[in-house]
């Protein structure tokens, strides 16, 4: 084979060139749009990778920013519920400061309010103590004046009685003729005696105020302001004028002495319904009388007094010695039973009542005795813990005899006027008063204060006292009462 030169191989090769450019082309081409497409989906992967590279931080930023922001809300929660906590805190401290400042100034009250009560106990107490000491004083000393003036007037009877059987010895002696005995002063006259001093202001003493008087405005006035005088009492008074008033126009009344016996009438009306006796008579067993009133109304000397009377009409009697406070009532008691034969049931000075009377009624009971008359001690009706005693009293009666006491009588000294109304309003409030006794009438220009007594209370008045004397405890009589304070000195009739 021959050898080939240089240019042979090279126009070979181009000519192969040739032949194969369209190939190479295509190639080409292939190649470039591989290379292309090779770049667009690089470019497409870089694009993808950078948006998913983008779109990771953007992530990861989010997160980062979610995360900042729950770390920021939490932060501020942390923070909120701090201050809330410290809030809560600084509440509770402050409401711990207040109730122990509170329980500190309640304390401190309590401890102000305890020592009040406390000073204002004793000094109760005190003023208790010192009360009764001086009722103790004043029921002492009233009993010394009463046995001194009860000792003087034996002595002085005695003396008396002694001059007088001297003097009838030696009339005997002068004049051996008998001598007629004087005249007894009769109940009318004692009591007309009794009522002087009231009578001065309401009855005969009202003459001089109605005689010669025409019956007019001024006249009533006259006579309001002298029964206020007399202690009639507000309401009493408005009720008689009143009524005087009406009936003195209705009946064409021309003077004043026709007023005058009108006046008369009416005050009798007023007192006809409180005037009943009292009967002393009990189917089964004794009847009881429980007395009760103040100190110094006579009480104990009305009782032995009742104790007489009853004792004449043919009752046996028992004296109770139920005021155990003052050793001088119960020796005061205990006189009046010796000088007339009368038991006396008394314990010591400070003893129970309740018990003293409880044994009294036993007593009775077991020696069949008519009458028994209980004495209680003196009080003060504003003492509630005195009139707590006499209900005391009531009760332990009822267990022995369900209708003891018949009788409870409350005595009222007439002298101490209004105060009387007040007595018996609440003695009758604490024990249901039945019956009243007025004691010296004969020693005060206030006996008007009977009226008042009636018209308030409508409680049957059983005696007044008028004297000293055993007889002048009488039975109350309306009538009798109107009549001695009302009849004159030229018309005075023994009765």
């Amino acid at each position: 084979m021959a050898k080939k030169g240089f240019f042979s191989w090279f126009r070979k090769d181009k000519s192969t060139d040739e032949v194969e450019t369209p190939e190479v082309e295509v190639a080409d081409n292939a190649a470039e749009l591989a290379i292309k497409e090779a770049e667009a989906l690089a470019l497409k992967e870089a694009a993808a990778l950078k948006e998913a590279q983008a779109l990771k931080e953007a992530q990861a930023k989010q997160e980062a920013e979610a995360l900042a922001e729950k770390e920021a809300a939490a932060l501020v929660e942390r923070e909120a519920a701090e201050q809330e906590r410290l809030a809560v805190e600084a509440l509770a401290e402050k409401a711990r400061q207040e109730a122990e400042a509170q329980a500190v100034k309640e304390a401190e009250a309590q401890a102000v309010k305890e020592a009040e009560a406390l000073a204002e106990k004793e000094a109760a107490a005190l003023a208790e103590k010192e009360a009764a000491e001086q009722e103790r004083l004043a029921a002492q000393a009233q009993a010394e004046i009463e046995a001194k003036a009860r000792q003087e007037a034996e002595a002085l009877a005695v003396k008396e009685a002694e001059a007088l059987e001297a003097a009838a010895t030696q009339e005997a002696e002068k004049q051996p003729e008998p001598q007629k005995k004087p005249v007894k002063e009769g109940f009318f006259a004692r009591l007309k005696r009794g009522l002087k001093r009231t009578s001065e202001n309401i009855g005969s003493g009202f003459i001089g105020l109605f005689k010669g008087k025409k019956i007019d405005d001024d006249l009533f006035e006259e006579l309001e302001e002298q029964l206020l005088i007399a202690d009639v009492g507000v309401e009493t008074t408005t009720r008689l004028i009143d009524s005087l008033t009406e009936q003195a126009s209705r009946k064409q009344l021309k003077d004043g002495e026709a007023l005058y016996e009108l006046l008369r009438e009416e005050m009798q009306k007023t007192l006809e319904p409180v005037s009943i006796p009292l009967v002393p008579e009990s189917a089964d067993g004794p009847f009881v009388i429980l007395m009760v009133g103040v100190n110094g109304v006579g009480k104990t000397t009305t009782i032995g007094k009742l104790a007489k009377q009853y004792q004449a009409e043919g009752k046996s009697v028992m004296l109770a010695a139920g005021d155990t406070f003052r050793a001088a009532a119960v020796e005061q008691l205990q006189v009046w039973g010796q000088r007339n034969d009368i038991p006396v049931i008394a314990q010591h000075t400070g003893a129970d009542s309740a018990s003293v009377l409880f044994d009294a009624l036993q007593a009775a009971r077991a020696r069949n005795i008519d009458v028994l008359i209980a004495d209680t001690a003196g009080r003060l009706q504003n003492k509630v813990h005195l009139m707590d005693e006499l209900k005391k009293i009531v009760r332990v009666m009822k267990k022995l005899d369900e209708n003891a006491p018949h009788e409870v009588m409350l005595t009222l000294d007439a002298g101490t006027g209004q105060n009387a109304i007040s007595q018996a309003e609440l003695f009758k409030k604490a024990v249901g008063v039945t019956g009243i006794t007025i004691s010296k009438l004969d020693g005060t220009a206030k006996g008007g204060v009977i009226f008042a007594i009636a018209d308030k209370f409508g409680i049957p008045i059983r005696h007044i006292g008028v004297g000293e004397q055993i007889d002048d405890l009488r039975t109350f009589d309306a009538k009798d009462f109107i009549d001695a304070l009302f009849t004159q000195e030229h018309n005075e009739e023994q009765k």
